[in-house]
Parts: structure tokens; sequence; C-alpha cells
């Protein structure tokens, strides 16, 4: 560790927030990028760094939407065991790292980039509203899983496919960050098993922390004034570009 690399790790946590808390989603997939891409950590690093970090932010923001009465307990229900159950594959797999598991990883970070991007136009990805049980259960558990697997994924998946679907905005929100944090517990217990270099790596989890409690309440105030939109396009942009570039390096550099 050099004074330089804790600093952009530092500045790569106050990113990844800052985008979160101004646009609601996209930490993980931000950060993930943002390490790859500054750092050249392996993708399970990556991942596992960022689930670590995001412990105790989810922690927070599930206890206050159970503190504000946002969590609806049914929903809650069909969302958590089988995201935790996609969570657990997800980090499992990315654990035995290979070249060919980067490749996958990058592929779906552009996709994840451009439907972050087509978000930004108010378009929707489903139409159907009120889903079965059934389907919320796999949609929670493909968000583990590629939450899990690229380092980033539920809010994308989970929240955004729910909010399309469902009525009530606030308690889908509230409920899905809720599951959020057990989702989060297993990968990081999963990472913590099974990437055994991520002892090496304490000071990026410790920078990335950092940077997320300075960002938070700035971000918290800047996103009132900051439209959306502009930050979901930038956002979605700036990941495809990042992981277009990881992708080209692995197949042609």
């Amino acid at each position: 560790m050099t004074v330089e690399t804790f600093i952009i790790c530092i500045i790569v946590g106050f990113a990844a927030q800052f985008i979160d808390g101004a646009a609601g989603m996209a930490y993980g997939v931000s950060c993930r990028s943002f390490l790859r891409f500054s750092l050249k950590l392996p993708v399970a690093v990556c991942s596992a760094v960022v689930h670590i970090a995001e412990l105790p932010l989810t922690l927070v923001s599930g206890l206050s939407h159970l503190k504000m009465r946002n969590v609806d307990g049914g929903l809650l229900a069909l969302l958590l065991v089988p995201g935790m159950v996609g969570a657990a594959i997800g980090a499992a797999l990315v654990s035995y790292s290979n070249d060919f598991i980067e490749i996958v990883v990058d592929m779906y970070l552009i996709l994840i980039g451009v439907r972050i991007f087509i978000q930004s136009f108010g378009k929707s990805a489903l139409a159907v509203r009120r889903l079965p049980s059934w389907l919320k259960c796999v949609i929670a558990a493909l968000g583990g899983f590629f939450d899990a697997f690229g380092g980033g994924g539920w809010g994308p998946i989970v929240t955004s496919t729910l909010l399309a679907n469902e009525q009530r905005p606030q308690r889908v929100i509230g409920t899905v960050n809720t599951a959020e944090f057990g989702v989060t517990a297993v990968q990081a217990l999963f990472f913590g098993i099974f990437v055994q270099s991520l002892v090496d790596y304490w000071w990026v989890v410790v920078a990335v922390i950092v940077g997320g409690i300075v960002a938070a309440p700035i971000s918290a105030k800047l996103c009132v004034k900051m439209p959306r939109r502009t930050i979901l396009l930038l956002v979605g942009a700036l990941i495809v570009a990042l992981n277009t570039y990881g992708l080209y390096n692995l197949l042609f550099a």
C-alpha cells in the first residue's frame, strides 16, 4: 500500500457513494468499475471490497426503513431468502476468477450501464403490474447472484423491476433496501471464506468506507439540486466506457 493508492481508494469510495446518494442506485457497479480500472484488482477482490464496505451502509438503511415502517413483511419474505441464496452462489462462483469470468463480468456490467442509461429517460424494461410471488423470488435470486458476481446489480435488477410493476414505491424501496442487508451479509461472509487474498487488501475496504462516509452528507444535499436524469446519463455512460475498456484489454491486449 502507498499513500497514493490509499487516496485513490478514498476517491473511489467517495465517487461511488456520491453517485448512489444522488441517483439512488449504482453504488456497487460504480465502485467495482472504478476499482478495477484504477487499481487493476482481481474481479473477486473488487466484489468483496464493495460488499464488505456496503455492510454498514445497508444496515443503517434497513434500520431506517424499518423505523419509518416502509417495509412490507410479505414482500421481504419473498426477496430475502432467494436473494441470499443467489448471492451465495454468485460469490462462490466469482471467487474462482479467471479470464473467462472477468470477460463475463465486464459484459454484464456493460449491460447494466446501458440499462442505467436507458432509465435516465424514464423507460422501463417491464410494463406488467402485480408480478406473481414466484417471479419476485426469481428476480431476487437473480439480483443477489449478479450483485455478488459483478459487484453490483441488486438495485438495478430488483428495485427497478419491482418499481415498474408495483404501485407502492416507498414500500418497494424500503423493503428491497432492508433485504439488501441480508444479501450483503451473505456475500461478505462467502467472500471472506473463498477469497483468501482479501486480507491483503484490508486497506482498500477502509479507504472505500472513509470515502463513502465523507460523500454521504454531501450527496444528500446536492441530489436535490442535480437532475437525476443527468446523473444517470453520466453514470451509465461511465460504467459502459470503463468496462468496455476492460473488456478490450482482456480480449485484445
